[in-house]
């Protein structure tokens, strides 16, 4: 109590003397405000946090708040580093010296209980120290005047995604203090694709055996990325201990969070070369800079020791800061009444101390008035947000030396994250590299090399076991030799070419060696399954090899990416298919397309009938002849031998798609019956799984492959099921026709498929179904951190010239058989290849005949709108137009011409009849010659045989002219008379 006698006889000095601004006397003008303080006395954040705490009312009084009506009177209590002696000193502040607040305790574990007492008599708790998350939640009258531990976690998920480490290992004391944070973090680093493999809990008074027990422990793992969250002693003893068992070389990575790092002034550092921490940030101000040199003076005169600047850290600034803003609070809610306690009602037979302390009157004000509070503070900015103050800046720490000396490499802020120096901008990080937004860092062992974050432990303590399965064939896989010793064999193949230049690929070295996975007598020592649970049960390290990775085997191990193509197909035989028919003329085009082309040469014939039959007289006569006529001309296109001549535009357009048509499916006929009666075609014997399963047909598989299950799966009979070892024996068990184990299909992966096929091309051939799966790759145990570094160089060789050289030398370059998709596909060509030319033909013809349509209604309006009589029918109409377009169009030039030459000139004293018979003709259709009788006597009698007998081309002219004055056809009188 020695502490708090001297506190008291200050203060009652300041009632009387007043501070150096005041001229008048204290006791007239101040109200003495009690105010609790619990920290620990032997601890040096307990030490450091009351002289902060005496300096700050100090300075506060002196200075800004020299005007103020209250003052705080400090009671202080030693908690003792204990968490009872912490609830008995509140207790005692708070029922027998009825305290208005509590600044401390310096502890997470102490804070817990206080907490609750301060809810019970409403006394706001001020902690400098305790950081646990929970607390908050508790109370609200608990007031955390420093960082919450949550608010570090985004700097050290930053660091650790920054490095590239997947593996992180917590090392925590078991308390409230270090368990609290452990779920946070564990959070944040899930968010960064970092897994927990193991969480090391220390107890808060662990022995020296049990630290170096659990030590051990972790060097066993393969992960070396700690992140340690104890309190400052405990943290001590566990780095002493990992610099003796040899811990702190290099490939390690030891990360403080905030707390220890504050706090690492008041720690032998000598043992935390090559750390990072993360260090709250507090900016270099001329205040601090001068209250550092004062409280170092003060500090000094009444402890009689001396100290280093360093020695003041951020818990002594926010002491600092938590009384004054409890000195502001206080006085913003007095208001010229007492602060006073109200008994609370119990029992007079109560035996309970707990339950006779009262109440706080005032306590509710308090802490709605601390709340509010904001003003510049040496540590920052002070503004308790929710009852905390919040995260802003930390700073990355690295011991760069056995000395202790502290080296920054960066900063982090909410809004660039990672960044080398606070003037520096991170327009990307979320996704940046530690490497690049950090200044050089000193490991463990001196170190400047980033160190992976994990170690491979090999089984036998030097190189990596890796199990290789035994083969009898398909050597250019895997295959194994003897050297001259016996028990050193070789293993050579794709694959073993494959992972060794992985490992080249790799960023570091790591010795390994092939052991064979067989019997004493040389066989192998089971299926490829077997060989992957060796790895579950730690026999091998890794296992390579032709292992397919499959759902099951990851249930127990971890696969790397692919390196071959995935699936697995059936294999047949193959058949010479017979082109040696009457019908193979057909076979060149399907059914579809022959259809097709036999409706189109029919609607092709039917267009060009329509637009040429009023202007063309070849398509004119009797029914008969102009269907023959029609059908000819189309069909005649065919072998462009039509000789008819077509005089509408219309026709010609059509007539010129259509050829070009036709060009293209004689062209492809040709070419693709040429190609079947020349061309070996071979199809395969079997097309279909369930074909195998009527017939009762036996099949094969590779021996100790996992396609024995599909089989089964897919509803093959053991009875039916055949296992070969090599290609050379799948060929004989498909050669053997009558023995018992011939087989009519095999099934296998794609890669050894495509290499038998490469051997035996000419008589086999790959057909669905392919059954999924997701190719070979190599095996590790469970969250072994290799995977991941594999895969990314399995990509690499995947993507580089290597990969081509690895198969060219194993597989060949080429082969001279074809691939089975071109043999085997099919030799009709169908309706899909052409459609687009029908589509080109259908429109253009279709256009055609509306072009047609729309000049012959408009060219005939006149006939049709004179027979729009009420008694006209609907069908009658449509005679009236089939009747007109039947008739011959002299208005074409084709029959103009033939008007012109009627009359000759040697008969020109009766051209005036010759001229009234044309007229009378075009008046009265019905007078017209039949088409048949024109062609047929047209040119011998109608039309002069020389052009001597038409005499000068100008007598003529008014013959010409008269034809088209009186042209009208038909007669409309009596076309509407026989309608009607």
């Amino acid at each position: 109590m020695k502490k708090s006698t001297k506190l008291a006889l200050l203060f009652i000095l300041s009632l009387f003397c007043g501070g150096p601004h005041s001229n008048i006397t204290a006791q007239h003008t101040t109200v003495p405000v009690k105010v609790g303080v619990v920290v620990d006395y032997e601890r040096w954040v307990g030490k450091l946090g009351l002289s902060c705490i005496e300096m700050a009312l100090s300075d506060f009084y002196a200075f800004s708040g020299h005007n103020y009506k209250t003052r705080l009177l400090l009671h202080s209590r030693d908690s003792k580093n204990d968490v009872v002696e912490a609830a008995a000193a509140a207790l005692d502040l708070i029922k027998n010296v009825q305290v208005q607040a509590i600044l401390g305790p310096t502890t997470s574990m102490q804070a817990n209980f206080m907490v609750n007492l301060g809810e019970k008599a409403q006394v706001p708790i001020i902690s400098y120290s305790a950081t646990s998350p929970s607390l908050n939640k508790k109370s609200s009258y608990f007031f955390r005047a420093t960082k919450n531990q949550t608010s570090q976690l985004k700097v050290i998920a930053s660091i650790v995604r920054g490095f590239e480490w997947r593996q992180v290992v917590p090392i925590y004391v078991d308390n409230a203090y270090g368990v609290g944070l452990i779920p946070f973090l564990i959070d944040a680093l899930q968010e960064v694709d970092a897994r927990v493999p193991y969480r090391s809990v220390i107890p808060q008074f662990a022995t020296d055996d049990q630290l170096e027990k659990e030590l051990h422990n972790l060097m066993t793992m393969q992960t070396r990325v700690f992140i340690v969250h104890t309190d400052t002693s405990l943290g001590s003893r566990i780095f002493a201990k990992a610099k003796e068992i040899g811990m702190m070389k290099k490939g390690y990575v030891w990360i403080l969070t905030n707390v220890m790092t504050n706090l690492l002034s008041s720690m032998d550092s000598s043992v935390f070369q090559g750390i990072l921490g993360i260090e709250t940030y507090v900016p270099e101000t001329k205040q601090l800079e001068e209250f550092r040199v004062r409280w170092k003076r003060n500090f000094e005169h009444d402890n009689n020791s001396k100290i280093n600047d360093s020695d003041l850290n951020v818990f002594g600034l926010w002491a600092y800061d938590a009384a004054k803003a409890l000195a502001i609070a206080i006085e913003k809610t007095w208001s010229n009444e007492s602060f006073v306690f109200k008994n609370r009602n119990v029992s007079s037979n109560s035996t309970v101390d707990l339950e006779t302390f009262g109440v706080s009157q005032n306590g509710p004000q308090i802490c709605k008035t601390l709340s509010s509070v904001r003003f510049k503070g040496l540590a920052g900015d002070f503004s308790l947000v929710q009852g905390q103050l919040q995260s802003e800046t930390f700073r990355i720490i690295n011991i760069v030396n056995g000395q202790g000396e502290k080296g920054v490499v960066g900063f982090w802020t909410p809004q660039n994250g990672l960044v080398r120096d606070l003037k520096s901008r991170n327009s990307s990080s979320e996704n940046s590299s530690a490497k690049a937004n950090l200044g050089p860092v000193i490991w463990p062992g001196g170190s400047t090399s980033t160190p992976k974050g994990w170690e491979m432990i090999p089984r036998n303590g030097k190189k990596l076991q890796i199990g290789v399965p035994i083969k009898g064939g398909f050597n250019e896989f895997l295959a194994m030799t003897h050297d001259p010793n016996p028990h050193n064999p070789i293993f050579t193949g794709y694959c073993i070419d494959i992972f060794e230049a992985v490992m080249k690929a790799l960023p570091y070295h790591i010795e390994y060696e092939y052991i064979p996975f067989r019997l004493p007598n040389g066989s192998s020592a089971g299926t490829y399954d077997d060989l992957v649970y060796q790895v579950y049960l730690g026999n091998f390290d890794a296992v390579v090899g032709d292992i397919t990775i499959r759902y099951n085997r990851s249930l127990y191990v971890d696969f790397t990416l692919p390196y071959t193509e995935s699936g697995v197909s059936m294999i047949v035989p193959v058949k010479e298919k017979s082109s040696k028919n009457a019908w193979v003329f057909v076979m060149p085009l399907t059914w579809a397309l022959w259809a097709t082309s036999g409706f189109f040469f029919i609607f092709i014939g039917f267009v060009v009938w329509v637009l040429e039959h009023r202007i063309n007289e070849e398509f004119r006569g009797p029914i008969s002849h102009q269907i023959g006529t029609s059908f000819w001309f189309s069909f005649s296109t065919m072998v462009f031998a039509h000789r008819e001549n077509v005089f509408s535009n219309l026709s010609r357009l059509v007539v010129i798609v259509w050829i070009f048509v036709v060009l293209i499916l004689t062209q492809s006929y040709t070419a693709n019956l040429t190609s079947l009666l020349t061309v070996q075609q071979l199809q395969p014997t079997i097309t279909d799984v369930n074909q195998l399963l009527r017939n009762g047909d036996k099949v094969g598989y590779l021996e100790a492959s996992f396609v024995y299950g599909i089989l089964k799966n897919l509803g093959f009979h053991e009875s039916q099921l055949r296992m070969y070892k090599s290609p050379e024996e799948l060929n004989a068990m498909f050669s053997e026709k009558k023995d018992n184990n011939c087989i009519a299909a095999a099934f296998d992966e794609m890669a050894y498929l495509k290499l038998f096929l490469k051997r035996y091309c000419s008589k086999y051939t790959m057909v669905d179904p392919t059954f999924k799966t997701d190719g070979f790759g190599f095996v590790f145990p469970k969250g072994s951190p290799l995977v991941q570094d594999i895969s990314r160089a399995i990509l690499n060789v995947t993507e580089g010239d290597n990969m081509k050289k690895i198969q060219n030398k194993w597989f060949g370059t080429q082969t001279s058989c074809a691939e089975p998709s071109t043999q085997l596909s099919s030799n009709s060509l169908g309706l899909e290849s052409f459609w687009g030319l029908f589509l080109i033909t259908g429109l253009s013809s279709l256009f055609a005949l509306l072009i047609h349509a729309a000049i012959f209604f408009h060219g005939q309006r006149h006939i049709i709108s004179s027979s729009n009589s009420d008694q006209a029918t609907i069908w009658s109409r449509i005679r009236l137009i089939f009747r007109i377009h039947d008739q011959r169009d002299f208005s074409a030039h084709t029959f103009k011409e033939t008007i012109a030459v009627i009359e000759p000139s040697e008969h020109r004293q009766g051209s005036n009849n010759s001229v009234h018979d044309v007229v009378e003709t075009i008046a009265n259709p019905s007078n017209m010659p039949s088409p048949s009788s024109y062609t047929s006597h047209s040119d011998q009698s109608d039309f002069a045989s020389s052009p001597d007998e038409y005499g000068n081309l100008n007598d003529t002219t008014s013959t010409v002219e008269l034809t088209f004055r009186y042209q009208e056809i038909p007669n409309t009188s009596d076309v509407i008379h026989e309608i009607n």
